[in-house]
C-alpha cells in the first residue's frame, strides 16, 4: 500500500514538473492568447484521442448529466488557461505563477460545497503557510505598471482553476482521466473556434515547436496525470502538493529566459516545499489509515 501511495505520489509531482512549463512557454510563444489555447487544445485533443484508441479507453457518456458538467469544465478550464497567459504576458513568470497559486485555498474553502468532504482546518493552516511563501517569492513591484494587472489575472485564474478541479473531482470515479481531459479540451477548441475569424493567426510557423511541447508534455500528459491523481488524493490536498509549481516553473523560467530569481525566491519556494512535504506526509498516513 505504501508503495502504491509513492508511485501516486511521484506522478503527481511528475505532472507538476511539466504543467510548470506552462509559465515559460507561455511568456515565451508570440502569438495571440485565445490562438494559442486553440492550438494547444486541438493538437492535444487528437493526441488524447489517438491515446484512447490505442489503449481501448472508451469515451461514451454516460448520461447527459456528465455531458454538461465536461462543458462546465471546459469552460472554466479554457478561462483560467486564458487568464493565467494574460498574467504571463503583463508580468513575468514569477508572478504569474504565484498570484495562481492562491487555488490551494480557495480550493480548501469550496471544496466541501461540492463535494461530500469533511472541511479539514489543517488546509487552512497550510494554505496560509504558502500564501506566506508566495508573499516572499514575490518581487517588488510598483503598482502603477502592469504587475498589478498581472496579479489580478493570476488571482481570477486562480478561482476557475479551483473550481474546475472540484467538479472534475466528480467524475473521476466514472471516467477514465485521459477522458475527462480529451472531452475538456475539445470542448475548449470548439468555443474557441470564433476567435480565429477575428484574431492573427499568423506566426505559426516559427512557433509550432513550442505550441507542440504545449500541447502534448504540459497539456496532454500533465493535466492527464493532475486528473487522474484525484482518484487518489483530495482536491485540496493535490492543490496543497501542486504548490511546488511555481519553484519549478521558476526555475525553468531561469534557465530558458534567463529571469533571474532572487534571494526571496530562495526563502519563500523553501516554505512552500515545506507544505508539500507536510501534506505528502499527512495523505500517506490517510491512505494507512483508510486500508486498515
Amino acid at each position: 500500500m505504501q508503495s502504491n501511495h509513492l508511485n501516486h505520489l511521484l506522478l503527481l509531482l511528475l505532472a507538476m514538473l511539466f504543467i510548470s512549463t506552462s509559465g515559460t512557454l507561455g511568456r515565451f510563444i508570440d502569438m495571440s492568447i485565445p490562438v494559442i489555447i486553440w492550438w494547444r487544445s486541438v493538437m492535444a485533443s487528437f493526441l488524447l484521442y489517438g491515446f484512447c484508441r490505442y489503449k481501448k479507453i472508451s469515451v461514451k457518456l454516460q448520461s447527459k448529466k456528465d455531458l454538461s458538467l465536461f462543458v462546465i469544465t471546459g469552460l472554466f478550464l479554457a478561462t483560467h488557461w486564458i487568464t493565467y497567459f494574460y498574467a504571463l504576458k503583463l508580468s513575468n513568470v514569477a508572478i504569474g505563477m504565484l498570484s495562481l497559486f492562491v487555488y490551494p485555498i480557495i480550493t480548501a474553502l469550496i471544496e466541501p460545497l461540492f463535494i461530500k468532504v469533511k472541511f479539514d482546518p489543517v488546509y487552512i493552516v497550510l494554505g496560509i503557510i504558502v500564501l506566506i511563501g508566495i508573499y516572499i517569492l514575490s518581487p517588488e513591484f510598483n503598482l502603477e505598471n502592469t504587475y498589478v494587472k498581472g496579479i489580478l489575472f493570476g488571482l481570477l485564474s486562480a478561482l476557475f482553476y479551483a473550481i474546475r478541479n472540484v467538479i472534475s473531482k466528480q467524475m473521476v470515479a466514472r471516467y477514465n482521466a485521459t477522458s475527462i481531459m480529451l472531452y475538456q479540451i475539445t470542448i475548449i477548441s470548439i468555443v474557441l473556434c470564433p476567435a480565429l475569424l477575428f484574431l492573427d493567426t499568423s506566426g505559426m510557423e516559427t512557433q509550432y515547436p513550442y505550441v507542440i511541447i504545449l500541447a502534448v508534455i504540459t497539456t496532454a500528459i500533465g493535466h492527464t496525470l493532475l486528473v487522474n491523481s484525484l482518484r487518489h488524493f483530495s482536491v485540496s490536498t493535490a492543490s496543497i502538493i501542486s504548490s511546488i509549481q511555481p519553484i519549478l516553473g521558476i526555475f525553468i523560467a531561469f534557465v530558458f529566459l534567463n529571469e533571474l530569481p532572487s534571494w526571496n525566491t530562495f526563502w519563500g519556494g523553501l516554505i512552500i516545499l515545506s507544505t508539500v512535504i507536510i501534506e505528502s506526509v499527512r495523505s500517506r498516513e490517510k491512505n494507512k489509515e483508510l486500508s486498515k
